[in-house]
């Protein structure tokens, strides 16, 4: 993992952990926002990552149907990255 992805993640955390109780809660998607970046970051690097949990930030509203929305795989084709 690269220094950008840890940093991104540690970043990702903190916010979990400290305005994650008094904003959260209310993700329409398991795993929530939160965890999906972190995901995503890890599976697909940092630019992938980001631009997947800002496609899913954008689906994240009250006329989207809840439910569960996981990082897709890597792609054979990803694997240079």
């Amino acid at each position: 993992m690269t220094i950008a992805s840890r940093v991104l993640q540690a970043v990702i955390h903190g916010y979990q952990l400290l305005l994650g109780p008094f904003l959260g809660g209310a993700c329409r998607f398991e795993p929530s926002c939160s965890t999906y970046a972190m995901e995503a970051i890890a599976v697909h690097g940092v630019w992938h990552g980001l631009l997947l949990s800002a496609k899913r930030l954008g689906r994240c509203h009250p006329l989207a149907a809840p439910g569960f929305d996981p990082v897709p795989p890597r792609c054979a084709h990803d694997a240079h990255r």
